[in-house]
């Protein structure tokens, strides 16, 4: 079901001050900051050649980042994104393994332009998985 992994979020209190990192110290491709008011937070990618980082950064108080910048306030990983050909098809299966599905179920557009769905960390290892539809 899932394909490649497509990207791994880190969660920054600057996602100027990281871009800075991956682009001055380590020589990466990065790019310019984009506000995701759907989503709550300020993401900059930096494109690798097998895969993408997401630098994520909380775009207002009500950020879902905030509570985890919270506990983490130097930043530190969010979440790992694999690549599914079908979101619903994903989705409905995952559901009848018991996984939730995080918000209404219902996917949203993601920083890709891509549906998007986060499975609950507790039922998938451990760690907040986001499947994007390509």
């Amino acid at each position: 079901m899932i394909g490649r992994l497509n990207h791994v979020a880190i969660a920054t209190p600057s996602v100027a001050a990281a871009a800075a990192i991956y682009r001055d110290a380590l020589g990466a491709a990065v790019s310019a900051p984009v506000d995701l008011p759907d989503h709550g937070v300020t993401v900059v990618f930096v494109t690798l050649d097998n895969t993408k980082i997401e630098l994520l950064e909380p775009l207002g108080d009500a950020s879902p980042i905030a509570p985890f910048l919270e506990r983490n306030p130097s930043g530190g990983l969010h979440h790992v994104c694999y690549e599914v050909e079908d979101i619903r098809a994903a989705a409905a299966a995952l559901a009848k393994t018991g996984a939730r599905i995080l918000g209404d179920g219902t996917p949203k557009i993601g920083a890709h332009g891509k549906p998007v769905l986060f499975i609950h960390p507790k039922d998938i290892g451990g760690v907040l998985t986001e499947l994007e539809e390509v």
